[in-house]
């Protein structure tokens, strides 16, 4: 027995077009799946985006102003995919009105915002989804799996990665990503968030952390209209950069392991080099999202001068089997939104969560404040997530 169930987007910037991508392949790669998503509406403040995502993806229905969705009784679940400052606005309304909620991170500008959204969700009983995409790459849960089944040891120590340019040219349009209102903190919530997940789901909680950040390019151009992406914008006013381009941090974790997380929105010369390090008494395991289906792993009792081998991941490794028959066989970005499509809705036919949880959204910016008031202080701080 297969139903229908009514899907509304809150935002059609690019995430929120890959998010409906996602509804409307999830069925090909899960054809077990009980509930199938229908596009009954599409919510953007811009004139005429979201006409133009009706006509290309089949959105039953367009608005404005997100508030209709809220009021809109054909819909029973929502992807939230607008700007950090309205999230927990949106997320508290959607759950309150009964409707389960995939919300992108960090899901609002503070933890105290993820906790308000997490509470909602639990309040109103509907299933809460965050997109932290990149613990769904089959290498990743493979590498989970071999850091908890202890074939390297003990964890020692281990570093993460998040380096990109997407905001390392100068004329790089001065949007809300970059304005501590509705932005929020800088790279902190959009690359460190992924980081500070990648960490905790595969080591456990960061028990405190020192970090510092700091701003390289000060000053952007205001842009002349509506902007999408990372858009550029030349001879107009400049402003100011509000939040961070960069943060290194040190890590304590609860476990008594120790690493380092680094990340920078303006790493000229950096496309999307994200990855981790795990080190243990006993081997290593690597991965690198640009070689996203590939894992470095060493281990053995041979300690000094281990070798590492290359792991093509399979059906055998995560999510694989639902996209390709064998391994190195290369998965993408937008094949990991599709399992977190899949994911929410197996969690609304279920009724028990199935991924990334709200829970989860409040321990990264749990962390994430932690970063903050270091870098403001300069010393340790303590990461107490309290969802």
């Amino acid at each position: 027995m297969v139903d229908t169930l009514g899907v509304a987007v809150v935002g059609f910037g690019w995430m929120g077009r890959v998010h409906t991508q996602a509804y409307a392949r999830v069925r090909h790669h899960y054809p077990q799946l009980s509930l199938v998503p229908e596009l009954v509406t599409v919510a953007e403040e811009v004139p005429g985006r979201a006409e133009e995502a009706a006509g290309q993806f089949g959105f039953a229905s367009t608005t404005r102003d997100w508030r209709d969705v809220v009021a809109d009784p054909r819909v029973k679940a929502v992807s939230i995919t607008a700007p950090n400052f309205l999230h927990r606005e949106i997320g508290v309304a959607m759950a309150e009105a009964g409707k389960h909620i995939w919300i992108e991170k960090p899901v609002g500008l503070t933890a105290e915002d993820a906790r308000a959204v997490a509470h909602a969700v639990t309040q109103a009983g509907v299933q809460g989804a965050v997109g932290f995409n990149y613990r769904n790459a089959p290498a990743v849960e493979a590498a989970r799996e071999l850091i908890s089944s202890g074939e390297i040891g003990t964890v020692t120590h281990v570093r993460f990665r998040l380096f990109s340019d997407y905001a390392a040219h100068p004329e790089g349009a001065l949007t809300w990503r970059y304005e501590r209102e509705r932005g929020g903190s800088g790279v902190l919530g959009d690359l460190a968030s992924h980081g500070t997940d990648l960490a905790r789901h595969l080591l456990g909680d960061i028990a405190s952390l020192t970090a510092d950040t700091a701003i390289f390019l000060p000053e952007r151009a205001r842009p002349a209209g509506a902007t999408a992406g990372h858009s550029r914008a030349s001879g107009g006013e400049l402003g100011p950069v509000e939040n961070e381009d960069y943060v290194s941090c040190l890590l304590r974790f609860a476990s008594g392991a120790r690493g380092v997380l680094e990340a920078c929105r303006v790493s000229v010369g950096e496309q999307n080099n994200y990855g981790f390090e795990v080190h243990g008494t006993k081997g290593a395991v690597f991965w690198d999202f640009r070689r996203m289906n590939e894992l470095g792993i060493s281990r053995g009792t041979t300690y000094q001068d281990q070798a590492v081998t290359t792991v093509y991941v399979g059906p055998g490794h995560g999510e694989f089997a639902a996209f390709q028959p064998g391994a190195a066989n290369a998965m993408g970005y937008d094949d990991l939104k599709v399992i977190e499509a899949y994911r929410f809705l197996r969690s609304v036919a279920e009724g028990t969560p199935h991924g990334a949880t709200l829970a989860d959204a409040v321990h990264s910016a749990a962390a994430l404040d932690a970063m903050a008031r270091s870098a403001s202080s300069g010393a340790w701080a303590d990461v107490a997530a309290g969802a």
